[in-house]
């Protein structure tokens, strides 16, 4: 398909956050706009603000006439049902229907593609490497899964050589992607309503490393059964500037300290070390991800200087460990995190910057099935708080599943101060605890409450 004969795109869910950078890069690339979408979201509304035509009915009506030609591309998102009328109105008549991993893979071919995959870590990391790539000159264009603080935007940049896409594992959609220079940050288990099982997962990750054919551009963490690049960050104080006999490329963060509330580390690269790096979001997740974002720019040639102005300069991104209020006897935090990994790293992160200061998690749980495959896990990740609060599970996609809810999630934590609230009885209950560091956590939308949890919050 040629992208420049396509003079209409239509999206069907344009309020996600991968669909909505796509719809924002082809407004900027001169290409008319329209969508549906469930809800109205403060992303939808931001699009509807730039020009883009939004409705929120399934209703066939609604579309605009002048989409209903032969030079419209039509872009779906997995999460929209199979049932859903305005989809099979363009697929009955022969429109071009494709999916948002698809059309990735074809904005990438012609461009030089860096793809972040990982069950975790990947729009962090993918941000990091766009600001990077950015900031250094180059000509790039970012597709994120989440809104950069620096630029209040998922899309950075509308550079047409260079692209950097996160590489989503949900659907396989990862394998529409052609990656010169790739990381993995991670393989856990996932999506297991997808996959199946772990093995399932792990296959498609060793599939989507073989898209990879230069395997010194491939960069792992340390645990991964691929061949690759370890990345990986050092207990140590000092390193050899020669890396270890047999490991090929292997970049390392050693000597980390926190100084000011930020990271400061040195890194040994094959050929090098970086010497006093200053990188500011919190969490060793998080400096995990800011390495994979260095060695792949190192790699691709960016320079030192530059990587380390745009790691001190990152400001994070939205609802990931996202400060909304940081006073001196009160902290309110937001994070997208949904699997057990994320929240643990959530905690540690948390514990790492407030030791022996008592912590409320607010949780939303994410699908009935993830809820179900990860019960126990959750439960212990959970129970690490001093304090938590349940929301009912988010269902997306999903329909219930009989017995999995909040209610038994709860049963299973170990924790003495826990309880499942209603979003009506939500701030009331956090008003009640005394905690002085609160954490709400999860990927549905529970985004949505943020400001009403922080407006209480300041209020009181």
């Amino acid at each position: 398909m040629n992208l420049n004969q396509i003079h209409n795109v239509y999206f069907i869910g344009i309020g996600g956050i991968g669909m909505s950078a796509l719809a924002r890069y082809f407004k900027t690339i001169g290409k008319n706009i329209s969508g549906y979408d469930k809800t109205e979201t403060e992303l939808t509304k931001e699009l509807v603000q730039s020009g883009i035509n939004i409705h929120y009915e399934d209703n066939i009506n609604l579309i605009p006439a002048d989409y209903l030609t032969e030079n419209t591309l039509v872009i779906i998102t997995p999460a929209v049902p199979i049932t859903h009328s305005e989809w099979n109105y363009f697929l009955e008549r022969d429109f071009n229907v494709k999916k948002r991993a698809e059309v990735l893979g074809i904005i990438t071919k012609d461009t030089f593609c860096f793809a972040v995959a990982g069950t975790h870590g990947k729009t962090t990391t993918s941000s990091i490497l766009g600001h990077i790539l950015f900031e250094s000159g180059a000509d790039v264009t970012s597709f994120l899964g989440g809104i950069v603080e620096n630029y209040n935007s998922n899309l950075i940049g509308t550079g047409k050589t260079i692209t950097v896409v996160e590489a989503d594992e949900f659907d396989r959609s990862f394998l529409h992607l052609h990656p010169n220079i790739a990381c993995i940050t991670s393989m856990d288990a996932d999506h297991l309503d997808i996959y199946g099982d772990s093995a399932a997962i792990e296959a498609s990750f060793i599939e989507f490393a073989d898209k990879v054919e230069d395997k010194s551009k491939l960069f792992i963490t340390k645990d991964l059964p691929l061949e690759g690049v370890r990345v990986e960050i050092s207990e140590s104080k000092t390193l050899s500037e020669v890396p270890p006999s047999g490991v090929r490329g292997l970049f390392n963060a050693f000597n980390v300290r926190i100084e000011n509330g930020n990271y400061v580390f040195d890194v040994q690269t094959p050929t090098e070390i970086l010497s006093n790096l200053e990188f500011g979001l919190p969490g060793k997740h998080n400096l995990t991800n800011a390495l994979m974002a260095l060695a792949m720019a190192k790699t691709f040639g960016t320079s030192n200087g530059a990587i380390a102005k745009a790691l001190k300069s990152f400001k994070g991104i939205k609802r990931r460990f996202s400060y909304q209020i940081k006073e001196t006897d009160l902290v309110y935090i937001d994070d997208y995190a949904h699997h057990p990994t994320e929240i643990n790293a959530v905690h540690q992160a948390v514990s790492e910057l407030y030791a022996n200061q008592k912590v409320l998690a607010i949780f939303q749980p994410h699908l009935f099935s993830r809820t179900k495959d990860f019960a126990d896990d959750f439960a212990k990740s959970l129970s690490a708080f001093d304090e938590v609060l349940l929301l009912d599970i988010y269902p997306a996609r999903e329909v219930p599943m009989e017995g999995i809810t909040s209610d038994w999630l709860l049963g299973k934590m170990t924790n003495e101060h826990k309880k499942v609230v209603s979003k009506l009885d939500l701030i009331p209950a956090i008003l009640k605890s005394e905690a002085k560091i609160i954490v709400t956590i999860g990927a549905g939308d529970i985004g949505e409450l943020v400001q009403p949890i922080k407006e209480a919050l300041l209020k009181k």
